[in-house]
Order: C-alpha cells, then sequence, then structure tokens
C-alpha cells in the first residue's frame, strides 16, 4: 500500500541540514557520515530532501506504527546519489495527532550499494 497522501509529504530542510547531513548532531553524524560518502553535502541539500520525497511518492509502505505523536510509516526505496551510488534507503514519515500531512522523520543506510552506469 501506498503511503497515505504520498504526493503532500514534506521533507523539513532544517531535517536534512541539520540532521542528516550535520556532523556535529549527537545523532545524525553517523547518519551524514554515511550520506556524505555517498555524495550528499550542503550544495546538495534539494537534491536529497526531492530522492526522500521520491521515495515517499514511488514506493509502499513496509510497516505502519501507531505511537503516541501519530501514525508513523516506514517506507523503503533507493536514491541513485550525486556519485551514481545506488543505495537502499529505508525512511521514516508521520502524520501527527490532529494533523493531514506526512512529515519526513529519518532516513538510514540499509547497504545494497552498486554504482549507475
Amino acid at each position: 500500500m501506498k503511503l497515505p497522501r504520498n504526493q503532500e509529504a514534506v521533507v523539513p530542510e532544517e531535517k536534512v541540514t541539520g540532521y542528516l547531513l550535520s556532523q556535529s548532531h549527537p545523532v545524525g553524524k553517523t547518519k551524514a557520515r554515511y550520506f556524505r560518502r555517498i555524495g550528499y553535502n550542503e550544495k546538495n541539500v534539494e537534491r536529497l530532501m526531492e530522492d526522500l520525497i521520491r521515495i515517499a511518492v514511488s514506493n509502499a509502505e513496509s510497516e505502519e506504527v501507531d505511537t503516541r505523536f501519530g501514525i508513523k510509516y516506514i517506507v523503503d526505496g533507493h536514491v541513485i546519489s550525486p556519485t551514481g551510488i545506488r543505495a537502499r534507503l529505508p525512511t521514516v514519515w508521520i502524520i501527527e495527532t490532529g494533523e493531514n500531512l506526512q512529515r519526513f522523520v529519518t532516513a538510514y543506510p540499509a547497504g545494497e550499494e552498486t554504482i549507475e552506469d
């Protein structure tokens, strides 16, 4: 099943710059090392945001979790990074209680990297 309201999914820029690409964020810095290694950085933040939204729109959800904050959806997909690496990238989205829009929560590496020709 596709992510509900996936066409309206939102990726806050601060979530990408202050978390996924932040080399100093206490939790995000390990993810930042990964994303930077495959070619994402401050110069292509919009590309990463677009790639994350593409996962939300193009892939089926693999898991739905009801939390006290709302419903979280795990959507597994792939990106072709700026350096041409095809990487599997599970993403997490939430529709918070009382809200209608999908908001990006996080993404994490899951291996399966290959070089695209």
